[in-house]
């Protein structure tokens, strides 16, 4: 007898619930993209015990006919495709016909359900059998529960993770879901306790309102582009909103939400410098594009999807995020900076300042103008620049790592809540919960984010504390200046368009300077040997393991060459693959903050007014490279409150 056999349909039935029915949040995915397939504009999922007892939706779509419930339920029937050509013209969330029989045959599930021209069907379903099929009086759309999930697999029990992590994983589907169809309201309910309502209005911000909570709606930007082949909406926080986790995007192709890591990072790159490492924003963006250029058949739950233009479309996300916020004065208001302190802010790189005052410091403790008036209208400052100052010749600190390190990220199951949060309250029904007629309201009310420009306005310096940040001012406010995230903008902006310069001018060294290198490190740096000439590094081979650099080029910071030199070359030896514009990024970071003043460093006025003329004149005057902000804002009403001058 043969050693191969064909599977029987129970069994064939079970392996594909592995493959599509993973756990209590894909029942509910399936199901609630099947009613909104079927036209439903209203949905209510009811959960018990996260759904491992019970999971009931219910929708107003437009219901099965008789004579195909019966069909739904049998392995690849479905109403979505006919043919391979409509394979890659898909526009629904469903097309392969696997998800009832999946869930049907590891659960007991019991379906109401009507078109509205006719009477209604009931039918019970246990372990893929059918138990019962009758007529019923129904309404319009469809009620399907599904009980006890998993009671035939034991084995799949075993895996299932807490109540509340597996009700986050719901949560998580929930809300990618009523992000990308606003148009439809969603109600989730878990245990008879309602935890999230969308109206089905059709405004994602409102959405985003219930889900992030109302202050962060008020941080939303709008973002919209459109090319030939690609239309992208959608709404992304300012850069001072952030959070410890890519979780918080969320991008959405033809209506369906997917899971793309070159998507993610195409959203990163549009915030270029603008946050710090491992800080991620708030953002969702809807994509609609030809189905043919995008294949959804590569992915059992269709999360993950491939495009044919994929750096097309990448590039468009890139430029219109940037584009986007080069329209905004991106100065983070004071008010944000004493929201409580976030659970994971230790993520966050912090400056550590001694606020002692240096030794035989020859500046005053803080440099104010003279005559300081309530009815002067106008500061008393320098009112032509001096000549800018060159850093002064100091011991400088350790320097960074020249290129951070990636960290691997793949599409994770991890949902936004696995445990109770502390950031915001994503279940807004305590204390801060807004009734649905009064969220409308609020978002109604929020005011646009101004689209002025992002030039940075004239600033008057009246002060320096601790050597270390500048206070300014003009008829907006008051002004707190980084002075050294300042310079580092300055200084990165300028190293930026010296590297990688086809015709850089070079200063020879007074000694060669010597590298050695193992065998294998060797062999790899002289593979890149031309490429690494593009950013300032000259290397002779010296010996049969050893490379020599006789000269560097001139804008390397003064005293700094050799340092710089074995920081890039460390970087290049990790590496398997140089990636020069990776590569040329780090090194004007690194340069930029070498040769920028540090803490308790005292600047005179016109050193001071110097610095921020020319911060003024850069691309971004808003965050240092590191996406650090330079300053902060005071408004004169928020000064006035603190005072108790308006109340």
């Amino acid at each position: 007898m043969g050693k191969i056999r064909k599977l029987d349909d129970q069994l064939s039935n079970l392996i594909a619930a592995g493959e599509v029915v993973e756990r209590p949040a894909s029942v509910v995915k399936e199901l609630v993209e099947n009613s909104i397939d079927a036209n439903s504009t209203s949905i209510e999922i009811h959960l018990e015990e996260a759904g491992l007892s019970k999971i009931r939706i219910i929708d107003n779509g437009d219901g099965i006919a008789e004579e195909d419930c019966i069909v739904a339920f049998e392995r690849h029937a479905t109403s979505k495709i006919k043919d391979e050509n409509d394979l890659f013209r898909i526009r629904t969330l469903g097309f392969r016909g696997e998800a009832l029989p999946s869930i049907a045959s590891v659960s007991e599930l019991e379906l109401i359900t009507s078109t509205g021209d006719a009477p209604g069907t009931h039918l019970m379903i246990k372990g893929g059998d059918i138990i019962k099929q009758e007529k019923t009086a129904s309404r319009k759309g469809t009620d399907i529960t599904v009980q006890n999930l998993f009671f035939n697999t034991p084995a799949r029990l075993k895996y299932m993770k807490t109540i509340h992590t597996e009700l986050g994983n719901i949560t998580d589907i929930v809300y990618r879901i009523a992000m990308s169809h606003p148009e439809v309201s969603l109600k989730l309910f878990h245990n008879e306790k309602k935890l999230l309502h969308t109206s089905g209005n059709g405004d994602v911000r409102q959405v985003l309102a219930s889900i992030y909570s109302i202050q962060v709606a008020k941080k939303l930007i709008p973002i919209e582009a459109e090319s030939l082949d690609f239309t992208i909406k959608g709404y992304v926080t300012l850069p001072e909103v952030t959070r410890a986790s890519r979780n918080y995007m969320s991008t959405i192709v033809n209506g369906r939400y997917v899971r793309n890591f070159v998507l993610m990072k195409a959203i990163q790159q549009g915030y270029h410098t603008l946050l710090p490492v491992g800080r991620y924003p708030i953002g969702f963006l809807s994509i609609e594009m030809d189905p043919m250029l995008v294949d959804v058949n590569v992915h059992p739950a269709k999360l993950e999807v491939r495009f044919s233009k994929e750096q097309e479309l990448l590039k468009l996300i890139e430029e219109t995020l940037q584009a986007a916020f080069k329209k905004i004065q991106l100065i983070p208001d004071a008010g944000v900076a004493t929201k409580k302190k976030e659970k994971d802010e230790s993520v966050q790189e912090q400056f550590q300042f001694e606020h002692a005052k240096p030794k035989e410091s020859s500046m005053p403790d803080i440099v104010l103008p003279t005559g300081m008036d309530e009815k002067q209208e106008e500061p008393l400052v320098v009112k032509q620049p001096a000549q800018l100052w060159q850093p002064p010749k100091q011991e400088w600190q350790p320097p960074q790592s020249l290129v951070r390190e990636e960290q691997s990220w793949q599409p994770s199951s991890k949902p936004i809540i696995e445990e109770p949060i502390r950031e915001e309250k994503f279940w807004n029904n305590n204390e801060e919960d807004f009734e649905l007629e009064e969220l409308e309201e609020e978002v109604r009310e929020i005011k646009e984010i101004e689209m002025n420009g992002n030039d940075l306005p004239p600033l008057y310096p009246i002060g320096q504390m601790h050597g270390t940040y500048i206070f300014a001012q003009n008829d907006k406010g008051l002004y707190m200046i980084d002075q050294h995230a300042a310079q580092e903008r300055i200084n990165y902006e300028y190293f930026r368009d010296k590297v990688g310069r086809v015709a850089q001018e070079v200063q020879e060294l007074l000694v060669p300077y010597r590298i050695d290198l193992s065998l294998t490190e060797f062999l790899r740096v002289e593979e890149q040997l031309e490429e690494l000439k593009k950013v300032g590094l000259f290397l002779e081979q010296f010996g049969h393991q050893s490379f020599i650099v006789r000269s560097h080029p001139t804008w390397f910071p003064k005293g700094q060459e050799t340092d710089i030199i074995d920081e890039m070359m460390e970087q290049v030896v990790k590496l398997k693959k140089v990636d020069i514009k990776k590569l040329r990024e780090e090194a004007a970071i690194m340069m930029s903050c070498k040769a920028s003043i540090k803490a308790n460093q005292y600047l005179t006025n016109d050193q001071i007014f110097a610095l921020l003329e020319e911060l003024r004149t850069t691309t971004n005057p808003y965050t240092c490279p590191h996406g650090r902000p330079i300053l902060v804002h005071h408004s004169t009403y928020e000064l006035e409150k603190m005072f108790k001058r308006v109340m």
